[in-house]
């Protein structure tokens, strides 16, 4: 239930566990996230790049003031739009909540779809080479030839360090271990040791917690896109006019700073600028979060050890979400982060 802690015995098994929830926009991510308090002793901690900014409610979707007042959501409103934050301050506060969740007993639940927030959390902030395209072709080469776990037995040659914290089957950590190693002379492990000792890296988050990964995913990339226009337009209808008016009218916010560079802000503040007229202002809105949907699947698609969560968006929205719900926990009962969590 939502009051109970993580059992003793999840306390000994190893490392301690978080959950992604994960997919494009206008999903339903948020709804699932918070049924699943009801299953399980999860708080939830927001991935979005819009809901960080204060005022930026309506047009980012921020859930309701009476369901935040319920049902908390850590990384909400931490920032003035004036202001920037990036993926690499995602990364230090996100392991700030962890910590603090952790400590009391309970399960960190990541949801939202900044994909780039996400991957700076689950590859971890090391400054070590630029990729090489040319090598890791090679690599890739290699791989079809003789398979991910030969690379994988190489790598434990050079590094065992990063070889023992990974799969054999893990072909993207593995990739670019030997990518850093063959560019550089240097092993990951080393790179990430010597920034450890000066405080200035965060490693993986698999180093340190137990992850489960879970995407919705479109079953139709047509309703997806019908269910974004009606939200879209329920946005406006709900005052995402005004919102903006306000944000405009204070003078010291410009078009590129990263909140109003947001999907539908940015649209909406051209509207105001008279760059757009209105019919533009929605056409161009909708469009660029359909095509924000794009490339979060595009990223989900190559999203390594993932659980995906097909939904067809066509039925009704009551068998849809309780869908949701049961494959969300038949996932989670598969891992002993369900299995040892108290009933």
């Amino acid at each position: 239930m939502q009051g109970d802690t993580l059992s003793s015995e999840t306390e000994n098994s190893g490392l301690p566990p978080i959950i992604f929830l994960m997919g494009p926009t206008a999903t339903g991510k948020t709804d699932l996230a918070v049924a699943l308090r009801d299953h399980l002793p999860v708080e939830l901690i927001s991935v979005d790049s819009a809901l960080v900014y204060r005022g930026l409610d309506i047009g980012s979707a921020k859930p309701e003031p009476e369901l935040l007042a319920k049902v908390p959501h850590r990384l909400i409103d931490i920032r003035d739009p004036v202001e920037s934050y990036s993926a690499a301050d995602f990364a230090h506060d996100a392991r700030r909540e962890i910590q603090e969740i952790t400590a009391s007993g309970r399960i960190p639940l990541f949801v939202g779809g900044t994909m780039l927030y996400f991957k700076a959390l689950l590859d971890g902030l090391a400054d070590s080479p630029p990729a090489d395209a040319e090598i890791r072709q090679e690599i890739e080469k290699e791989a079809a030839e003789k398979g991910w776990s030969f690379l994988h037995q190489q790598l434990a040659l050079i590094d065992p360090e990063t070889a023992a914290r990974l799969h054999p089957n893990h072909s993207q950590r593995i990739q670019r271990a030997l990518e850093v190693y063959r560019s550089s002379g240097k092993t990951l492990s080393a790179f990430q040791r010597e920034q450890k000792e000066s405080g200035s890296e965060l490693g993986p988050i698999e180093e340190d917690y137990q992850l489960t990964q879970i995407a919705l995913i479109p079953e139709d990339r047509l309703v997806l896109h019908q269910r974004i226009e009606q939200r879209f337009n329920a946005m406006l209808q709900q005052g995402f006019e005004e919102e903006v008016k306000k944000l405009y009218r204070r003078g010291d916010l410009q078009p590129d700073l990263p909140a109003i560079r947001a999907v539908g802000y940015r649209q909406m503040w051209q509207y105001l600028s008279g760059e757009l007229t209105y019919t533009e202002m929605v056409h161009k809105g909708v469009v660029a979060t359909r095509q924000l949907a794009k490339r979060q699947l595009t990223w989900l698609r190559k999203w390594p050890d993932l659980h995906e969560i097909h939904i067809d968006y066509s039925e009704d929205n009551g068998v849809i979400f309780d869908k949701m719900l049961t494959n969300c926990l038949k996932i989670l009962k598969n891992v002993p982060i369900y299995n040892n969590t108290s009933q």
